[in-house]
């Protein structure tokens, strides 16, 4: 039966009657059932029902109101920088043609023996050590990527090599550059609706392994890095995420992806959808595909959008908002963003110069900077917003600390 929290109880072997569940959506855009404090998951109530709890399960706690803060945050990125200049001796640029266009001039790259879960695991622990928080204490790990180097996900990878001692569930979220946003609404989701207490939220990409280098419309774009926050259970007054707005449209994803190679997948079937040779040939992944000019404005469209609901969401204005913090794809969509939320460029978080578009580590990664630098403090109100592959877009309003 549903508890005083307005959580289910884990175990329900039987019902004697049943009852409507009365659910609706709170102004966070969390759900909440009747008569339960704004911010409290989604819930139900159902009269009559038996309560066994098995002794695992006896662990969840019974929290009346849950909230939950951002207390670390890291980052990492590859050894080496490519440069525009670097990249004017292999394609037909400049670094005048690049900047102008898109605000880029170096990009980190994966070379040698680095790889994508080295950067996420040095990010992670960058997280832990600025949160003075023991890795074997995290209930949840939660790998925000679009380029795993395992198919099946990296996640547990990531927990092996923290050396997470009891086994916390650990799982991948791909939703490209949207990526970091929807694993932070998830943490708090876990936190609110599971019991969950310490949830660490990675965001990494590899975007350099996709793409095609002779393309200079695609491979000036984008770069490869880590980035990483710990998120933590608080009581509802010390809440440090207080809106969302999440969207997805796949009509819009033949502007931008990736995917399996057509030519190869045709020659495995006939016209009537049978198997012409068997066993299948080995299948693998396009370069980056993207329509610029379709992204652009779906971008400057659909974020200020988002942004606006999640901060009516919050009941704040731009104005209450200390920083605007943006996935970081091109400075024309910032600056167009910005200008349509009336957010002045001192305000504006921006790192895209030095890194180029690092996709669900963008975010992360600008975070972890701003932080570092004394930019963010204890307190402060972000308004952050991914936007990208899928397509997928989304905004949180969350406050550091």
């Amino acid at each position: 039966m549903a508890n005083a929290s307005g959580f289910f109880t884990p175990s329900v072997p039987r019902l004697r009657s049943k009852v409507q569940p009365s659910i609706g959506v709170s102004r966070s855009g969390f759900c909440f059932s009747g008569g339960i404090s704004r911010r409290v998951v989604c819930s139900s109530a159902i009269e009559g029902a038996e309560k066994h709890v098995s002794p695992s399960e006896s662990r969840m706690p019974k929290l009346v109101s849950k909230g939950c803060k951002l207390v670390g945050c890291g980052s990492a990125v590859p050894s080496l920088s490519v440069s525009n200049d670097d990249l004017s001796k292999i394609v037909d640029t400049s670094d005048e043609w690049i900047s102008v266009r898109t605000g880029i001039r170096n990009r980190r790259v994966m070379s040698g023996k680095e790889s994508l879960k080295k950067l996420a695991v040095e990010a992670a622990r960058k997280a832990l050590e600025m949160a003075d928080f023991d890795p074997n204490d995290l209930d949840l790990i939660l790998m925000c990527t679009s380029t795993p180097e395992d198919i099946f996900g990296s996640a547990p990878q990531i927990q092996r090599e923290l050396g997470c001692r009891n086994s916390p569930l650990a799982y991948d979220i791909t939703a490209a550059c949207s990526g970091f946003v929807l694993g932070l609404i998830s943490a708090a989701s876990h936190i609110r609706g599971g019991g969950f207490r310490n949830v660490l939220v990675i965001g990494a990409d590899g975007l350099s392994r996709f793409v095609d280098w002779t393309d200079r419309g695609t491979c000036i774009l984008f770069g490869d890095a880590a980035g990483a926050v710990l998120v933590q259970a608080c009581d509802a007054e010390e809440d440090g995420l207080l809106s969302f707005d999440l969207h997805s449209d796949g009509e819009g994803g033949r502007h931008l992806g990736a995917p399996i190679n057509d030519n190869e997948t045709d020659e495995l079937l006939g016209s009537n959808g049978s198997a012409l040779d068997f066993p299948p040939k080995k299948s693998s992944y396009s370069c980056i595909q993207m329509n610029g000019k379709e992204v652009f404005r779906f971008a400057v469209r659909c974020v200020p959008q988002s942004i606006e609901s999640a901060l009516e969401k919050a009941g704040l204005v731009s104005g209450n908002v200390d920083w605007l913090l943006l996935h970081q794809a091109n400075q024309r969509i910032i600056d167009a963003v910005a200008t349509r939320l009336d957010f002045p460029q001192e305000k504006v978080i921006s790192n895209l110069a030095n890194y180029g578009n690092t996709s669900a580590a963008s975010i992360p990664l600008a975070l972890d900077e701003a932080v570092r630098s004394g930019k963010v403090k204890p307190g402060h109100t972000i308004a952050a917003a991914g936007f990208g592959a899928g397509l997928t877009w989304g905004s949180a309003i969350i406050r550091w600390g």
